[in-house]
């Protein structure tokens, strides 16, 4: 017996409809009451349906509507709908798949696909031969319909149609569809190689049987005259480029041939798609090889594709000149993520790098979207890394014209030109840029503000250049006309000169100190004349200027200019602002920056931030506690604050102290260290490991409870974690000296197994400049232990040695390097038998030093002969045939052995 709807009902749920369409928000609160009412009836969705498949009367919004809020119902409950439900809707989608109006037979599409994702491909046997069936149909309506489903089911569970789950449908579906790449009507032919594309990446065995006839048939299609079925020919064979590149190599000029036209397809969307394909290929081995004989025709391409479109140019407003008046609107301001304190070596908190941010950024944010005329720039950027000096005789005839071109969207195109091959081509450019700096100088002048905006990117990618020259050729004129744009009358150019200036700030650090006082006059101005967007990036571009002069900052008219400000708005912004955030990163770089400098605005400053603390951890409490009645709070206010903190400890050293006695933080750091948040337990971390630094005195009551919670966090899974807390337990020996022994037990082993782990994913330190694994950290620690137990440390000796000496080895010469070394070298004198199997080891270490100190030096020449008394003169000759001749040197010349 067939579901007949109640008139009454029927009624009732169109009118709910009818209102959900109503943009009122009062009205939309209604409607959701009133949907959580009805879903209370199971047959409330078998009204959907009709609706959406029976009711043909009503208008196509209405219908659609009602499929897509049945859709939201499957996707939330479909596991509660009673099987009469459940069978009278699959029924339905498959009796209606052929509905006269597109839009229906879409909504059926994306019902279908979201019932067969909830688990039901294997419930609902029928289904795929069903749809395979309706392919055939020589109703128009009814194949496409078949077809449009087929497909979002191959995006959705593209993994399971070819796994024996369901006896691999695949086999008789890819043939099947390949059928159909011939189809008469170019939407079923789109359709059919949308289908068959999902299963390439994956490298279905289905696919892969028939790869042949795949590639022909879309060899047949390269000309149709349907842009979407073009657009899916290219997609097609961007992703064989990756998957079967040995299946398309025999054809790759041919291919070639045809993307370079595809890449000047009128239609943008295929040109895109096509423009993929010179990305993927430089990707490729075999790139220079195919590809050197065809740049000639490729480079102009790709720099036309780097035009601004027009349509681009009115999302842009590129025809608004001047809009810092125009207050910013909330959605164009990107969430902002706090990147919690590091611990690396010499004790720098990593700072989330904004140059690597800003590197793809050709300053387009407000078409975030991918574009062509990005597309075609990072393709010219990864080719300008494979041909590197190749390229530029392509390159440079083209430039000239550009560069000077009376239009600005042409001259702008080249501007962007240059920025994009900046890494690639650098060699082959360096005897044109001491004339083309100063022209992109000029153009930070240009009457346009989307020329201005790119100048200002370009030359950020020159910075390392500009500041290799004496500073008066380019980079005191780059600075002046950088400032000058800081203050421009547009926003996108605002942003953009501060982006570039971070750059610029990063790679020249002191060289900037001459030019601080003018630098400071601009920041201040900029804090009066910024909207909201890019007062944040103001206080970035604070930050970076504080890391990269330092103490150079600690000058009273310096502190008079800055500080009052950054104040200002830090009275300005509420506890829950979370422009606090950007804030406090800047004041924390500000604070190490300044030391002793920053001594009269402590007080508030530290204050706040526990404030800060105490108000997370109450407000998390209570959430816990009572999670309907409060909310989660968020745990970056506390994070960001926790940070500040370590700043504060870190520039001001014992002027924290009568903070720190004045304030509950060690009660509060306590609760930190044992957040279920990592980040919060990161941060805390490094702030103990600051406080331990320069207040030992408030952190020494509280070892006792404090060390087994650093043992148990000494946890790879959670690296960024596990070394904040292995730091401070180095810094914690220091300060403790003997009376470490108790706690030596609870946090050794953890430490020589992680000092053991194969292959401890590789940080950057900032101030080595090289590679070198956490470990060294690990090593620090183990080092510092054994210098002040040494008895306890010692008998493990063995097990940690070798990887000891190869991960501090590659570190500068610094006081936590001497104090680890200065461990070791008691460990050998309680242990010496735990070293000798890995002697050589040893003597690498010690030959990476390039000055310690005369007692550590003495300490090194004694083990040192030690050995070689022990072993024997003809031994130790013998042992010391294995070094290589660099080692052999040093060790000759610096400890006579």
């Amino acid at each position: 017996m067939d579901w007949q709807p109640d008139e009454q009902g029927l009624q009732q749920v169109l009118q709910l409809l009818k209102d959900s369409q109503s943009p009122n928000t009062a009205t939309q609160r209604i409607v959701q009451d009133k949907l959580k009412q009805l879903n209370q009836f199971p047959d409330f969705n078998n009204y959907l349906i009709f609706v959406l498949t029976r009711l043909k009367s009503e208008d196509e919004p209405t219908r659609s509507l009602s499929g897509l809020i049945l859709k939201n119902n499957v996707k939330a409950h479909y596991q509660s709908f009673p099987p009469p439900v459940a069978d009278f809707i699959k029924q339905e989608c498959l009796n209606n798949i052929g509905d006269a109006s597109s839009l229906i037979r879409a909504t059926i599409g994306i019902l279908i696909t979201t019932i067969a994702s909830k688990g039901e491909l294997q419930m609902w046997p029928e289904l795929l031969p069903q749809l395979c069936n309706l392919l055939n149909s020589e109703d128009y309506n009814t194949c496409e319909g078949a077809f449009g489903a087929l497909q979002k089911i191959c995006e959705d569970s593209s993994e399971l149609l070819d796994s024996d789950a369901l006896n691999r449908p695949l086999n008789i579906m890819i043939p099947k569809f390949l059928q159909f790449f011939k189809h008469c009507s170019p939407k079923i032919r789109s359709h059919a190689i949308a289908c068959v594309n999902q299963f390439i990446m994956d490298r279905a065995q289905a696919l892969m049987d028939n790869i042949d006839t795949f590639i022909e048939h879309l060899f047949a299609l390269a000309v149709d005259d349907d842009p979407e079925v073009r657009k899916n020919v290219c997609r097609a064979l961007v992703m064989l480029l990756e998957v079967r590149i040995d299946r398309l190599i025999p054809h790759m000029h041919i291919i070639i041939q045809y993307m370079l036209q595809r890449t000047q397809d009128h239609d943008e969307n295929v040109a895109l798609e096509a423009c993929e394909f010179w990305l993927t290929l430089a990707e490729q081995p075999i790139c220079k090889e195919v590809l050197a004989s065809h740049l000639v025709q490729l480079i102009p391409i790709l720099v036309n594709g780097m035009k601004y479109s027009e349509i681009d140019i009115i999302l842009l407003k590129g025809d608004v000149e001047e809009d810092e008046a125009v207050p910013d609107s909330e959605q164009d301001i990107k969430p902002r993520f706090h990147k919690s304190r590091t611990v690396t070596l010499t004790h720098e908190a990593e700072r989330p790098d904004s140059s690597e941010d800003a590197e793809d950024d050709d300053d387009d944010d407000a078409l975030s979207d991918w574009n062509l005329r990005k597309c075609s720039a990072a393709a010219l950027d990864v080719l300008a890394n494979v041909f590197r000096e190749e390229l530029w005789p392509h390159l440079l005839p083209l430039l000239k014209g550009l560069l000077f071109h009376p239009e600005w969207v042409v001259k702008e195109s080249g501007i962007l030109v240059l920025g994009a091959i900046a890494e690639g081509c650098m060699q082959g450019m360096v005897p044109y840029l001491p004339e083309l700096i100063p022209h992109l100088i000029q153009c930070l002048s240009d009457k346009k503000a989307l020329v201005r905006s790119i100048a200002c990117w370009t030359l950020s990618r020159y910075a390392h250049w500009v500041v290799s020259q004496p500073p008066d050729m380019h980079l005191k004129p780059l600075m002046t006309e950088l400032l000058k744009r800081i203050l421009d009358g547009n926003k996108r150019v605002q942003e953009a000169a501060w982006s570039a200036f971070a750059t610029l700030e990063e790679e020249a650090c002191t060289e900037l100190v001459p030019y601080l006082s003018y630098i400071l006059d601009t920041l201040v101005f900029a804090f009066g004349k910024y909207q909201h967007k890019n007062l944040l990036i103001l206080y970035d571009a604070i930050g970076t200027l504080a890391d990269s002069v330092g103490h150079h900052l600690n000058q009273p008219e310096y502190i008079q200019k800055l500080m009052p400000p950054l104040i200002q708005k830090w009275n300005e912004l509420k506890d829950e602002d979370k422009d606090l955030f950007p804030l406090l990163e800047c004041l924390s770089s500000v604070a190490t920056a300044l030391q002793s400098g920053f001594l009269p605005y402590c007080e508030p400053v530290y204050q706040r931030c526990v404030t800060l603390v105490q108000k997370t951890l109450a407000q998390a409490m209570m959430y816990t506690q009572h999670p309907e009645q409060y909310e989660a709070p968020d745990k970056d206010f506390m994070i960001v604050a926790l940070d500040l903190l370590s700043g504060l400890a870190e520039g001001l050293g014992g002027h924290v102290e009568q903070l720190v006695a004045r304030s509950n933080i060690m009660t509060l750091l306590f609760q930190c260290m044992q957040d279920s948040m990592p980040e919060v337990r990161q941060s805390s971390f490094a702030l103990l490991g600051d406080l331990t630094k320069a207040c030992f005195i408030h952190v020494k009551p509280c070892i006792a409870e404090f060390m087994p919670i650093l043992g148990t966090n000494l946890d790879p899974e959670f690296i960024s974690v596990c070394n904040n807390a292995t730091w401070a337990i180095g810094e914690i020996c220091m300060q403790m000296g003997a009376e470490m022994q108790p706690y030596v037990q609870m946090v050794l082993n953890n430490l020589v197994e992680i000092i053991n782990r194969p292959n401890t994913p590789k940080t950057l330190l900032e101030n080595t400049g090289r590679l070198t694994s956490p470990s060294a950290i690990p090593a620090i620690t183990i080092g510092r232990l054994g210098y002040v137990c040494p008895q306890e440390v010692a008998p493990m000796l063995q097990q940690f040695i070798r990887p000891w000496c190869t991960s501090l080895r590659n570190i500068r010469d610094n006081e936590e390097k001497d104090s680890a070394f200065r461990g070791i070298c008691m460990m050998i004198g309680v242990n010496p038998g735990g070293v000798v199997q890995d002697f050589i080891f040893f003597c690498d270490a010690v030959a990476s030093w390039v000055s310690p100190k005369d007692d550590l030096r003495d300490m090194f020449y004694k083990i040192l002969h030690g050995f070689k008394d022990q072993v024997g003169e003809e031994n130790w000759q013998q042992f010391s045939e294995q070094f290589p001749p660099l080692l052999k040197e040093r060790l000759a010349a610096f400890y006579g052995v």
